[in-house]
């Protein structure tokens, strides 16, 4: 599963940098996360981070991306992987 953020977003930029993928980035408007990069923080955190910072509550889980927990792993593992490439 990936996370997505919604147009509740306010812009408040703490989002971005608590993502251990980099999968957050500005878009035209909003914030937005790239799901080939978004483990949901599995293999990093016990929790999103995004989520966790989130002052409006405006990351849900992105209904067009549902991932197992094994397969956020094998996510993780893969783009560990492609860091040290």
């Amino acid at each position: 599963m990936a996370l997505m953020i919604t147009d509740e977003c306010i812009n408040c930029d703490v989002c971005e940098p608590e993502c251990p993928n980099n999968a957050i980035y500005q878009g035209l408007q909003i914030y937005e996360i790239n799901p080939e990069l978004c483990t949901e923080c599995v293999g990093h955190f016990d929790t999103p981070q995004c989520q966790e910072v989130c002052p409006v509550d405006c990351i849900p889980i992105h209904p067009q991306f549902v991932e197992s927990k094994e397969t956020l792993m094998l996510k993780y593992h893969q783009l560990q992987k492609d860091k040290v490439s």
